[in-house]
C-alpha cells in the first residue's frame, strides 16, 4: 500500500520526509488556503522538488480547460513521471482524464462518493480513484463499504486504477484502509505521527532500556559527582544541609581518617523527628547507632548493584574506590 502524506505545511513536510520511505504528496486547495499560501504555482513547483510523487489539483469546468491547466503547470517545470494530476470526478473530469491519460499522464479522479462515480473513474483509465472517508462519514454514510466495493471492483475486472484512501481521521482509518486492501492512502501528519506509537511498546522499550543499561553500565558511570561524605562530628543539621545540597537521599558517615562508618538516610531522619522532634537536629551524628553500610566498588556493574537491592531492600549504597567513599547510588539511579 502506498504510503502518501496529505499537507501543504512546509516544515511538517520536510519533516515527513525524512523518513525516507513516503510514497509522495497530495495537495489540495483547502490545505493552502488553510496555510495561508498565496503564490500557488511557486508552492507546487517547491513541493515538487522536496517529495518522490505529487498530487496536485488541475481545476477547469471543460475537459480542454482541465486539460489546458495540466499542461500549464507542467510547462512550470513539473515532471510528468512524478506527477499525478487530480480532478474531481465528472463527465468532464472523466473525459480530461482519458486524454491526459492516453498522452502518458498520472490522474486521480477524486471526490468520489459513490461506486457509480468510482467506475466511470475505472473506465477512463484513472491512475487513482480517491474516495473521501472521513467527509463521507460525516454525512452519515457508510464509506468503509464504498472503500471495499471499490477494491472489489478493480479486483474482479482487472482495472489499472489503485484505490486511494483519503479523509483520514484518526489510526483506526489507516486499519481500516489495511484491511480493505487499497492501494494507496494519503494520511495528514498528525496521524501519521500516532501510527508507531502503543502503550504497551513504551513499556518494552522502557524494560529494554533499563536491562541494557545494567548490563552495560558500571556504577561510576552513573553515580553523581556529589560525593554526599559528612564527619560523624557534625550535626544532623549538617547532614540534612548536605543532603539538601547533594540531591542526595542519604549522606555517608565517616570519621576524621575518612573511614566510612556508616550511612544515615532521609528515612532515618523522618523517623528521628518522628520520635523527637526538632531538637534532634541539633544532635551531634556520632549519637546515632549504625550498622555496617552496605558498600558496592565502582567499577561494578549495575547489574550487581541491582541485586543487592533486590535482596536487602535498601534505598542507598555507599560506592567505594580503593576502600574510599566516591559517591552514594540511589535506587532511582538505576532507572533509565
Amino acid at each position: 500500500m502506498e504510503l502518501y502524506l496529505d499537507s501543504t505545511n512546509l516544515s511538517e513536510i520536510e519533516e515527513a520526509f525524512e523518513l525516507g520511505f513516503l510514497y509522495g504528496l497530495t495537495t489540495t486547495p483547502t490545505f493552502m488556503h488553510r496555510d495561508g499560501i498565496t503564490d500557488i504555482d511557486g508552492t507546487i513547483l517547491k513541493l515538487s522538488k522536496m517529495v518522490p510523487v505529487l498530487q496536485v489539483e488541475a481545476m477547469g469546468t471543460k475537459s480542454e480547460d482541465i486539460i489546458s491547466e495540466a499542461n500549464r503547470l507542467l510547462r512550470l517545470g513539473l515532471d510528468k513521471d512524478k506527477t499525478v494530476f487530480k480532478i474531481p470526478i465528472s463527465l468532464e473530469g472523466a473525459k480530461a482524464c482519458k486524454k491526459l491519460v492516453d498522452d502518458g499522464l498520472k490522474v486521480n479522479l477524486h471526490l468520489v462518493y459513490t461506486v457509480q462515480q468510482a467506475y466511470i473513474a475505472f473506465s477512463a483509465g484513472a491512475t487513482y480513484v480517491c474516495p473521501l472517508v472521513g467527509r463521507l462519514q460525516d454525512q452519515g454514510h457508510d464509506a468503509l463499504d464504498l472503500i471495499d466495493q471499490c477494491v472489489k471492483a478493480v479486483t474482479k475486472y482487472g482495472y489499472n486504477t489503485k484505490v486511494m484512501f483519503s479523509s483520514v481521521r484518526h489510526p483506526e482509518h489507516v486499519r481500516n484502509a489495511i484491511k480493505l486492501g487499497v492501494h494507496a492512502c494519503t494520511i495528514p501528519w498528525k496521524v501519521m505521527k500516532e501510527l508507531p506509537k502503543s502503550h504497551f511498546t513504551d513499556i518494552g522499550t522502557q524494560q529494554f532500556l533499563e536491562h541494557t543499561k545494567l548490563m552495560t553500565l558500571k556504577v561510576k558511570e552513573v553515580i553523581r559527582k556529589e560525593k554526599g561524605t559528612i564527619n560523624t562530628k557534625k550535626t544532623i543539621m549538617d547532614a540534612l544541609i548536605e543532603m539538601t545540597r547533594t540531591g542526595l537521599g542519604a549522606v555517608t558517615l565517616v570519621d576524621s581518617k575518612s573511614k566510612i562508618v556508616g550511612i544515615f538516610t532521609d528515612g532515618d531522619l523522618r523517623r528521628l523527628l518522628e520520635s523527637n522532634g526538632e531538637g534532634v537536629l541539633k544532635k551531634p551524628l556520632t549519637e546515632l547507632s549504625s550498622g555496617k553500610p552496605l558498600t558496592i566498588d565502582a567499577n561494578e556493574s549495575l547489574y550487581e548493584c541491582s541485586k543487592i537491592f533486590g535482596e536487602k531492600k535498601v534505598d542507598n549504597i555507599i560506592v567505594v574506590e580503593n576502600g574510599v567513599p566516591v559517591g552514594i547510588l540511589d535506587i532511582q539511579d538505576l532507572m533509565v
